[in-house]
């Protein structure tokens, strides 16, 4: 349609959302589908944060908020880069936006130049190239593999680095593949970014409290101080906090940079809900006990969803160190015949034969970047993963 503007042309669909609405679509006509697709907590919002929520409402604490954030919230986002990750932001230097997907966004309305480079490890949360391209960067994918467990290394890294770089975009623990970096594989990285000062970090933190094991999170900044002044430090209260539709994120940074980010903000949706914001404070500030319980039952979920799928013919799956997502391999499967009919060539014929003859709706890899794999979040219940898994033993012990 030519009243569109040209940028769109560069810009898919998210295929995460496009599974969850075929899985209810399906669910709507009667199908007995079990969603994988979602990267959303089953647990409700802890009742402390809905009772600051509810207490802001009778308050009457429903006007328009500064655009960065209340002065409160600010100071809770300071304290908590201070108390976890040993960053000294300021609040001036913190922002809150209306999710982690707004913080990126102007953090990339507010840098990137037509023909400045991103560099995006692959496999790659599915919007991360698309706001590149929306505002106008390039996008220099770095393809990671299942014997690097879904890694980027310090060689490949410098391989991708240009003088074009402007960011060079992280994620750990990574959506989709759920692996994270330890500290010394980090600093193997931060290695490489020293020697090039005009690449910054973009950190995408969201799955931070989502370890297991005795894994120990870390971040950019954190493990090399000489990069704090060129490092975005985003987060969100939506995965840890199961507050996904409450729509929060945030982020600390040079200051410069902050107010740019203000600036779009202030221009494009202000502040965030107001009474969200006011429970993101009590998230941030109030007990966090909740967390390791929810981590464990994360945990055991992650160990049973391994070890089922690892029983299915054909595929293979890592064990993630965070996260709530396996990102297991389907490579086994492609050039069979499905019982239905279904000749398998892809990772995405695997999806959706799955999802037409067993019901059970997961991701494609290669809408990830790498292929061929499949994602499956178990942010759901035990027994539904135990129900799809079964399933996809099934689905794949009848292929010829």
């Amino acid at each position: 349609m030519a009243f569109l503007a040209d940028s769109l042309s560069r810009v898919k669909p998210s295929a995460t959302i496009a599974v969850s609405q075929k899985a209810r679509e399906l669910k709507a006509k009667g199908v007995d589908v079990i969603g994988l697709g979602a990267g959303e907590p089953d647990f409700d919002t802890p009742d402390h944060i809905k009772q600051a929520a509810k207490d802001a409402i009778d308050r009457g604490e429903t006007k328009y908020t500064a655009v960065a954030g209340i002065p409160e919230l600010r100071e809770a986002i300071s304290k908590k880069f201070k108390r976890e990750n040993g960053l000294n932001y300021t609040p001036a230097q913190c922002i809150a936006g209306t999710g982690g997907k707004q913080i990126l966004f102007n953090a990339f309305m507010a840098t990137l130049n037509p023909g400045d480079e991103v560099i995006i490890p692959a496999p790659y949360w599915v919007s991360y190239p698309e706001m590149v391209a929306i505002c106008g960067g390039e996008n220099v994918f770095v393809e990671t593999s299942t014997e690097s467990e879904f890694k980027v290394t310090a060689e490949a890294l410098e391989a991708a680095i240009t003088p074009k770089t402007k960011w060079f975009l992280f994620n750990s623990p990574s959506n989709p593949s759920g692996s994270a970096y330890s500290w010394d594989e980090l600093k193997a990285l931060t290695d490489v970014l020293m020697k090039h000062p005009h690449v910054w970090v973009l950190t995408d933190d969201m799955y931070e409290h989502l370890v297991y094991g005795d894994f120990e999170f870390c971040t950019p900044a954190q493990v090399e101080p000489g990069l704090y002044d060129r490092t975005l430090t985003m987060n969100g209260v939506s995965k840890a906090y199961s507050m996904t539709g409450w729509r929060l994120g945030y982020a600390g940074g040079p200051l410069e940079l902050i107010k740019a980010m203000d600036m779009i903000q202030g221009q494009q949706t202000s502040g965030a809900s107001s009474i969200t914001q006011w429970a993101a404070v009590e998230a941030l500030n109030g007990p966090q006990g909740f967390l390791a319980d929810n981590r464990k039952i994360f945990e055991d979920r992650r160990d049973l969803v391994v070890s089922m799928l690892n029983q299915a013919s054909g595929l293979h799956c890592p064990k993630p160190d965070g996260a709530f997502y396996v990102f297991p391999s389907c490579a086994g499967l492609l050039g069979k015949t499905t019982k239905g009919g279904k000749l398998l060539e892809t990772d995405e014929d695997f999806v959706t034969a799955l999802l037409e003859e067993e019901g059970v709706a997961v991701v494609h890899g290669s809408a990830f970047g790498l292929g061929p794999n499949f994602r499956i979040s178990y942010a759901t219940d035990t027994d539904s993963l135990r129900n799809a898994c079964e399933r996809i033993q099934r689905f794949c012990g009848n292929m010829s």
